[in-house]
């Protein structure tokens, strides 16, 4: 499954580009006021989980963050991003792998992801998923899913919708909710998605 589902985001970044996908975004304007509420120092340790080529990795370059990680299955997606940054991606860890087989080797004082948690449909996917988060954060997580007024598939793949409730009980063990709010992100086409995007802190009792 995993091999199948590496090859399916390798040829969505080999065939297409940032105006043809529906993730595109200008400015990650939600993900970086969730980051920038954490109140965290410059040197604290983020991790963009299915960070692809995402511009979230620039904008926090560009505000001084020094300990930047972007995950993603796909290495063609970050290939692009480490293309666009030129010389400033020797500042940043990259890595490729599916999450739901990264075996971390530090802790991370924020872990964002926008658009990733909801492909992940099975108990066992999402079990690694949070078993991970718990491992490695040591501070706050904050998601982005598709909401349940958003697209049931994405990219062709199905997905799994999440309601506030649904997406704190997920993440019940070991996380506490700071706060939800729903958002509609307009695609490069002209189409609108309604995004639940929530913040957490990790209970590290």
């Amino acid at each position: 499954m995993t091999l199948d589902r590496k090859k399916h985001w390798e040829t969505v970044y080999e065939t297409k580009n940032p105006d043809q996908v529906s993730w595109t975004q200008k400015i990650p304007k939600t993900s970086l006021e969730f980051i920038h509420s954490f109140g965290l120092k410059k040197t604290a340790k983020i991790i963009d989980i299915g960070g692809g080529d995402s511009k979230l990795v620039d904008y926090l370059l560009d505000e001084g963050f020094e300990n930047i990680t972007v995950l993603d299955i796909s290495s063609k997606s970050l290939e692009k991003a480490k293309n666009r940054l030129g010389e400033k991606a020797s500042k940043v860890n990259w890595i490729v792998s599916d999450i739901t087989e990264f075996e971390p080797n530090m802790t991370f004082d924020v872990w964002h992801d926008r658009a990733t948690f909801h492909f992940l449909t099975t108990t066992d996917q999402i079990k690694k998923y949070m078993k991970t988060a718990r491992n490695c954060v040591n501070g706050f997580l904050t998601i982005g899913t598709f909401s349940k007024n958003g697209p049931e598939k994405c990219s062709g793949l199905e997905i799994k919708q999440y309601n506030e409730k649904e997406l704190t009980a997920e993440l019940n063990n070991g996380f506490d909710k700071i706060k939800c709010i729903t958002e509609d992100h307009v695609t490069p086409f002209n189409t609108t998605q309604n995004f639940l995007f929530c913040s957490f802190k990790r209970r590290l009792h």
